[in-house]
């Protein structure tokens, strides 16, 4: 909202934004990121758990007022004074390490735990893992309006306990969130999502990513310390963070997420695409794809010899948990499910069904009646939801809007290209697990992994 005023307000259109207590803080920090002065009315406390009579009273003695003050103005709301950043490669602190820690603490430059402190020295050998120039933009990030650089790339990976040889990854990651249609502006959204990341490619053997058993636990140095990068680089560049910051409003969030590398030589041996081919890449190419994740499964156990059997038990976990969000997809025409499959079970899977009948099963199968969906919308702040407007509005295939019972069941699965599948896991137990995308925030998003030159000889004498 406060990007759609700033833009207005461009346009010499004055604006209020009508904001809710809660986020009046994340407001001002918006503002200074978009460097506008933005006229704010406060509406004092949160309208979903307010009485109608309760909600007109505020409007009527509180929010109403607010909006005739911040529109007769005679002069503009001050902008927000930004404070000063520190020069590229400057020397911000010296000390000893617990002096570097508290220091970095206080400033709300870390993420709770100790940190690697980011010597000249160790950003340098970062920087030799790849070819671009330190100063390079690769974009301004919200919400503080700050430049996402190579060098700020490699002062974050330092921090989170990267290797200088995992940068490649870190670049790419990178670009692939500032990538518009990943919509990083809503990383600090309510839901608390977070980014998951997914890494295909001989690099995964290369860095000694984990893809079996313990895949997503913290242990492994690749997997663990990119996962926190990714938080690390949200919290320092972009500025989410969580009070006494101001930018993240995930109201029950999540921590960081592990990488994902998928066990590619088990897709192949089975005969399926890995994740990165799902998505037009090469067999063989390196790739990072950053996938937002608000809702994980409980673990999915499943047994049989049939396709079927494994699949059904799948969709029947993941219409379980997936249910109470699907509005959210249905509002937008995109959400994104992901399951990741234990290899025991992706290679009972394989000898029936392609991944696209995987896919259409699913598609076919899981539903969920027009009533529950269009009461779940209007429970989390979405009373005008409607599915007939959904589809005269394009967002929906016609189906959507075939009748008008509220016991007709739908599709929870949009399309069933929208299903993402990849094989990852014990390879000795029959389980695996479902991630639910948040809906147009954070889709998934991929970039190859741009090597240096010197890869080879670099990795070598890294050991």
């Amino acid at each position: 909202m406060l990007r759609a005023a700033a833009l207005i307000e461009k346009l010499g259109i004055p604006t209020v934004s009508i904001i809710a207590t809660g986020f009046l803080k994340q407001a001002e920090l918006v503002a200074k990121g978009l460097g506008v002065p933005l006229a704010l009315a406060e509406y004092p406390g949160h309208p979903m758990v307010d009485s109608e009579e309760e909600l007109k009273r505020k409007v009527e003695e509180v929010l109403a007022p607010g909006v005739l003050r911040a529109l007769t103005l005679d002069a503009p709301p001050p902008a927000a004074t930004a404070e000063e950043e520190p020069a590229p490669g400057e020397v911000i602190f010296s000390g000893t390490f617990d002096e570097v820690q508290e220091r970095f603490y206080r400033r709300l430059w870390t993420d709770g735990l100790p940190i690697v402190p980011p010597t000249r020295d160790r950003v340098a050998a970062f920087l030799e893992f790849t070819d671009r120039k330190p100063e390079e933009v690769i974009r301004v990030v919200p919400q503080e309006g700050r430049e996402a650089t190579i060098l700020s790339i490699a002062v974050n990976g330092v921090m989170a306990g990267c290797r200088p040889e995992y940068m490649p990854v870190l670049v790419a990651v990178v670009e692939a969130m500032c990538d518009p249609v990943f919509r990083i502006e809503d990383a600090g959204s309510t839901p608390g999502w977070e980014p998951l990341v997914i890494v295909n490619g001989p690099i995964i053997k290369q860095l000694d990513f984990n893809c079996g058993q313990g895949v997503l636990r913290v242990g492994r140095q690749a997997n663990t310390s990119v996962g926190r990068f990714v938080r690390m680089y949200l919290r320092n560049i972009c500025g989410y963070r969580i009070p006494p910051g101001a930018g993240d409003k995930g109201s029950i969030g999540q921590t960081f997420l592990v990488a994902l590398a998928e066990d590619e030589d088990t897709a192949g041996d089975i005969g399926w695409p890995t994740f990165a081919e799902d998505r037009g890449y090469a067999r063989g190419e390196n790739v990072v794809t950053v996938h937002s994740v608000v809702c994980i499964t409980s673990p999915v156990y499943s047994a049989g010899a049939r396709a079927a059997d494994h699949v059904r038990q799948w969709g029947e976990v993941m219409g379980a948990a997936f249910a109470y969000w699907t509005h959210t997809g249905f509002k937008r025409g995109l959400w994104n499910p992901l399951i990741v499959a234990g290899p025991n079970i992706a290679t009972v899977i394989a000898r029936e069904w392609s991944k696209a009948e995987v896919r259409r099963y699913l598609h076919e199968r899981v539903t969920i009646t027009a009533e529950r969906a269009t009461h779940y919308a209007r429970m989390t702040a979405t009373p005008t939801f409607d599915l007939e407007q959904l589809v005269k509005d394009g967002i929906l295939p016609p189906e959507y809007a075939a009748s008008r019972d509220p016991d007709r069941p739908l599709r929870m699965f949009i399309k069933p290209g929208m299903i993402g599948i990849l094989v990852a896991g014990d390879p000795d137990r029959n389980q695996s697990r479902g991630y639910m995308g948040n809906h147009v925030q954070g889709p998934p998003t991929s970039r190859r992994v741009e090597l240096p030159r010197a890869w080879d000889k670099l990795l070598k004498r890294a050991g």
